[in-house]
Order: structure tokens, then C-alpha cells, then sequence
């Protein structure tokens, strides 16, 4: 059984729920991430906060928008896209135009939208989760087709195109495609022919050895929620933030720890196939965790797995190398 690529160099996303926010806080940490080495920067893409009450919720491509224009190394996308949200054409023309406002720094993460709360609110449908795991195939095979920039058709069980074409095409030819979730019939199956990487649920990390063999040739991500001891601070504070901050289940049980006991746990987890991690931290606010995390974690994992980073025959790999070859 395919068993996927080894894996590459460390690399750490950062992920903030655009929740009870504002564009200028969003907009700083993502510049946060992009000048102190982070590799990724993250949005969820919901219409309302899963679980919660109501709240103020930032649209996430809009926002995203803004964010391509702060900032300048570091990739960005949605942990993970909902798609019933746009049709299948149309995301594939905001993806594109995304990839030309940043120069190419957009990773496309998709989900086929297991809220069911939320597809009902907003007048989204009532299909089964079996029908948009399937509709979210069809996406993925028509956003192919629309950054190859020719003409095409397309006729399936959720929609037709004809003479449908995506032109610009993306700066990166083809977008980088994530796709989360953690079910062996409804997702696996999508992530092995579609994907370039499978991001695996925080709520699902046990699975990870189970589920790994399925993904065919994607690489892993995963999501850790991190509760930050800053040296000097007080871990049982820091724990009961983190009860309060996170009490959802969705990002699995939060990891509390300092600088270096998190290098130890992020370098064990590379040893079990995680390639990219992305981390919530409890303080989503602050920019100084952002600072924090990035120098003492991020950079000592990506240095103690040195010659790790190299392939084969002694080249280095890229970080931030996301293509998939088909």
C-alpha cells in the first residue's frame, strides 16, 4: 500500500479563526507570521462560529484578500474551505485571482462541509453528508479543468458547465490543494486522488498511523491547539486559558507546554509523517506568542531535523514546495 512521500523539511502554519476580531488584529498577525519565519497563514471558512453563540464572523476570502496584500513570503489559505458555500467555477476564478494579488502564495484547503447547523441557517441544503462528499469530487475536478485556462465540459450529478474556462490561470499553474478530514469513506478516498496534502483533524491524531496509508501521494498536516508557557509564566494559568479559549474538541486535546517541550513534541510527530504543522495558540491575539513561538519552536525543530531536510540524493528541498506530480 502506498505510504506517500517521506517526509520534507519542518514546516508551521499558523492558524486564526477570524472570530470576534478585526481586520487590523488579523492583519497583524498575519504580518507577525509572514516576518518571523512561519510558513503558512490560516482562516476558517464559516458564515457563523461552529458551536458557539452568535458573533461577529469576518467573510474569509475577503479577508484573505487583505492579508495577500500585508504580506509577502508567507502561503495562505482556509483550514478548510467549506464548499458548499460557492460553486465550484466561481471559487476556482477567487483562487486565481488570490494566487495574482499575493504572487503565488495560495494553498487551496478544502472540506465538503461537515457544520450541518450551518449549511441549514444559511439556506445552503439539506444533502446528505454522502452527496457532498461526492459534490466535493466534482469540485476538484472541475477547478482542474478551470486553471488549465481551456475551454471545457463538464456534466456530473451536482452540475454542467459548458464551454466553461478559468482564465487568468493561477501564477502557480495549478494551486496547491488541502483537503481535511479524517472519515475513510467519505474523505480518504477524495484526499488520495485529489489532494497534495491531507490535513489531519487535531480531533483525529490518534488515527494518524490508521489513516495515513489511505492518502495516497498527499503530505500531511495536522492541527495542534498549543497553550504557550512563556518562560517565567505560570503553567497553571496558562492551562486554564487554555480551558477557556478552547473548549471545542474539533482541534483535539490542547498540548501545554514550554519552548522546549514542544520542540520534543513537534519532533516526534515529524518522526510519525507530519510534515506541516499548524498551530492555534491560546493567546490567538498576540502577536508576541506569534514572536515567541516561531523563535524558540519553530526554528529549533526546522534545525534539530537538519540533514533530515534533505532528500536523496543530498538536495535540499524547498519549504515551501507544495506541487504535486501526477
Amino acid at each position: 500500500m502506498n505510504t506517500g512521500p517521506a517526509p520534507g523539511p519542518p514546516q508551521f502554519g499558523l492558524y486564526v479563526p477570524q472570530f470576534r476580531t478585526d481586520v487590523d488584529t488579523m492583519r497583524s498577525l498575519a504580518v507577525a507570521a509572514d516576518t518571523h519565519g512561519f510558513d503558512s497563514f490560516w482562516l476558517m471558512d464559516h458564515l457563523l462560529t461552529p458551536g458557539a453563540p452568535p458573533t461577529d464572523v469576518l467573510e474569509s476570502w475577503t479577508l484573505l484578500t487583505a492579508l495577500a496584500t500585508a504580506t509577502r513570503r508567507v502561503r495562505l489559505g482556509h483550514l478548510v474551505g467549506c464548499n458548499p458555500l460557492r460553486p465550484p467555477a466561481l471559487l476556482a476564478k477567487m483562487a486565481a485571482t488570490v494566487d495574482h494579488i499575493c504572487g503565488g502564495r495560495l494553498d487551496l484547503g478544502l472540506g465538503w462541509g461537515s457544520v450541518d447547523e450551518e449549511l441549514t441557517a444559511f439556506g445552503l441544503g439539506d444533502r446528505s453528508r454522502s452527496r457532498r462528499s461526492r459534490e466535493l469530487g466534482e469540485t476538484l475536478e472541475i477547478l482542474a479543468k478551470m486553471w488549465t485556462g481551456q475551454p471545457f465540459d463538464h456534466t456530473g450529478e451536482a452540475f454542467t458547465l459548458r464551454g466553461a474556462y478559468g482564465l487568468p490561470t493561477p501564477v502557480q499553474g495549478r494551486i496547491p490543494v488541502h483537503i481535511g478530514g479524517a472519515g475513510r469513506t467519505l474523505t480518504m478516498p477524495l484526499v488520495a486522488t485529489h489532494a497534495d496534502w491531507w490535513n489531519c483533524p487535531g480531533s483525529a491524531r490518534h488515527l494518524l498511523s490508521r489513516l495515513a496509508p489511505l492518502r495516497g501521494g498527499a503530505r500531511i498536516s495536522a492541527q495542534y491547539a498549543v497553550g504557550l508557557v512563556a518562560p517565567g509564566a505560570d503553567r497553571a494559568r496558562v492551562e486554564s486559558a487554555v480551558e477557556r479559549r478552547m473548549p471545542e474538541q474539533s482541534w483535539g486535546r490542547p498540548f501545554v507546554g514550554t519552548p522546549g517541550e514542544l520542540v520534543e513534541l513537534f519532533h516526534a510527530e515529524r518522526a510519525a509523517g507530519v510534515e506541516l504543522f499548524v498551530v492555534r495558540l491560546h493567546e490567538p491575539r498576540s502577536t508576541a506568542a506569534v514572536e515567541l513561538f516561531a523563535h524558540e519552536v519553530a526554528a529549533k525543530v526546522r534545525s534539530r531535523a537538519g540533514g533530515d531536510a534533505r532528500v536523496a540524493d543530498g538536495m535540499p528541498m524547498s519549504s515551501t514546495s507544495t506541487r504535486r506530480t501526477r
